[in-house]
Formats: structure tokens, sequence, C-alpha cells
């Protein structure tokens, strides 16, 4: 029998932490090693050997002409080491076609690439494929740690609490409307909408667990948008006194059975978007563990619409844990 995912009651949505929250909003540039030591294809294994002991590396890439070829890792040397091989190129045990990371992904799809891979480190690589830094579970520990202690000095910024602001416009349904158009393939930009939308809510007084579930929600719905319409979509967020509610339509190619796309690790993605770590299948999963209603209406070749709402009022319709 399958387990059952948990829900992501308000009790559970205070234990997501700023940390979880950030790996969402942090690119890997902004925590990647640059400068990185690379490693020419034609010296000996034994030189190799000689660069891991004294720069204590576990893995370095292999670059020819500026161009990432390979990654040598420290179980490619014991190989060498075990057939007495040291004498052989670095290019006749390096791995080719490593797994790479792109610089403006978020920090998040780095997580899950590593623990989809085991993998100890990856290379960077920029939009032209050039090999621009190294990214190893410590680089991003440290960059989470960095972003904490800023996080810690800009507390003084000024937030204004919604019950308030609403209180003050008198009529007969008031509600504050963010729009984002999000454009097909472009993951430069991808989690900016989201990070945006969990912004506004926290100034505006909402609580932070109800803004990390909301941010998670819609960085999932804005991934979809990029990774599988045709020409991109619009996300929508309604903002009222007692609930959010947010769309992400399209005019996209539908999604043909959505009770399969529906079951975890289910997907459609290209193989190229899984090489770029996306893809997994968890993304409408992971947008019903955070929501409190959700809707999804499609129709092959003509688009889909997804409906999610999160009520404020501790009265109305919740989520609870079973």
């Amino acid at each position: 029998m399958a387990k059952k995912q948990p829900v992501i009651s308000d009790e559970y949505a205070e234990n997501i932490t700023r940390v979880e929250e950030l790996a969402y909003e942090l690119r890997i540039h902004e925590v990647m090693t640059e400068n990185v030591y690379c490693l020419d294809p034609d010296i000996h294994m034994e030189r190799a050997l000689d660069v891991f002991q004294e720069q204590r590396f576990s893995g370095a890439p292999v670059t020819e002409a500026g161009k990432l070829i390979g990654i040598l890792s420290i179980e490619d040397l014991i190989r060498a080491l075990r057939k007495s091989d040291l004498e052989a190129p670095v290019r006749d045990y390096m791995t080719t076609s490593p797994v790479t990371l792109k610089e403006h992904d978020p920090v998040i799809e780095a997580l899950k690439t590593f623990a989809r891979t085991k993998f100890g480190r990856m290379p960077v690589l920029d939009e032209e494929d050039n090999l621009v830094g190294i990214i190893t579970k410590g680089d991003i520990s440290n960059g989470l740690l960095d972003a904490l202690q800023r996080d810690y000095h800009a507390e003084e910024l000024i937030r204004y609490r919604a019950s308030h602001l609403f209180e003050d416009i008198v009529s007969s349904r008031t509600s504050l409307i963010l729009r984002y158009d999000i454009r097909k393939g472009d993951f430069i930009h991808g989690g900016n909408a989201s990070s945006k939308i969990k912004r506004a809510l926290l100034r505006l007084g909402a609580s932070p667990q109800i803004a990390r579930r909301c941010g998670i929600a819609v960085y999932e719905s804005e991934m979809n948008l990029i990774i599988h319409t045709t020409h991109g979509g619009t996300l929508r967020v309604e903002i009222e006194p007692h609930k959010i509610t947010m769309e992400a339509y399209d005019d996209g190619p539908g999604i043909e059975d959505v009770e399969l796309a529906m079951k975890a690790g289910y997907s459609t993605a290209t193989n190229e978007v899984r090489e770029m770590g996306f893809g997994a299948g968890m993304g409408l999963v992971n947008i019903k563990r955070c929501v409190d209603e959700m809707r999804l209406v499609s129709t092959k070749d003509r688009g889909t619409n997804l409906y999610m709402i999160m009520y404020l009022n501790d009265t109305e319709h919740s989520k609870t844990s079973d």
C-alpha cells in the first residue's frame, strides 16, 4: 500500500523553517563556489591523485578549451589504482556527460538533484553552457546561513497588517489582485513570481505559515507553466480578508488524464528538462498538500486552469491533519 502523503496544516507549516523557505528563494550562483580548479583531460591519473591529495578534493571538473567535458571523482581514482593504471590519462576514467545545474536555478533544485543522484558535488553552467562554478552540500549550508544572517538584520522592514488595510476601505467586496505573466522555458526567472507573492503576503501581515504554504503552491504552479505549456501562462492571486485565491492558467496542450497527473511521480517533462533537475512529477502533489481547496480543469489542446484556495479565517473550511 502506498504511503499516505502528510497534509500540511497550519500547525505543520509552522515547522517549515526559514531555511527550507530560503531554498526556494536563493539561486545557485549565490551559494556556489567560483574559481573552480579544473583538470586537463590529458594529464595522468597519478597527477590527478596528487591534486586531490594536495587540495583535499573528492572530485573535480574536467575541461577542454574552456568547456566542461567530464568530471573525475575519488571513485574514478580508486578504479585506476586497483588496475595499477595511474599512467592513463584522466579522459580514460572521467565520467562524461556529468549531471549539471544552471547558475540561475533555485537552490531547491540543487537539493532535489543531490537527493536523486547521491553525488557530492555538481558543476554549475551558465546559459551558454560555460562552467562558472561548482556546488556542494556544504556550499548550500554556508549560503543558507549567510542568508539567515541577512534576514536577521532586515527585520526592520515595515509590514502592514492586511486586516487594517481592508478595514479602512469600505466596499461590498475588497480584494488585492496580483498578476504575473510566466514565459515558457524561462528557467532563469523561475520562482521570481512566487517569491514576490510571498513577500507581499508577509508585508500585508499574513502569518509566516500562510505565506510559506502559498509560496510553495505558487512556486510549483509557476514551474509547471514554465515546463509544460506551449507559450507560458498567467499566475493570478487575489487576497481578501478571509481567503487567498490563486490561479494558474494557460492555453497550452492541456492534460490528457487529470487523475493520472495527480499521482506522485507522474510527469510528462522531457528528458532535457529532467536532466536540468525539474519535472519530477511532484508539483501537483505538493500543491494539494499546501492548500485548503484545489481544482484542476484541463482540456487536451485547449489549456489548463488550476484553482487553489487558502482560508484565513479559522471559522472557514481549513485543512486539518489526519
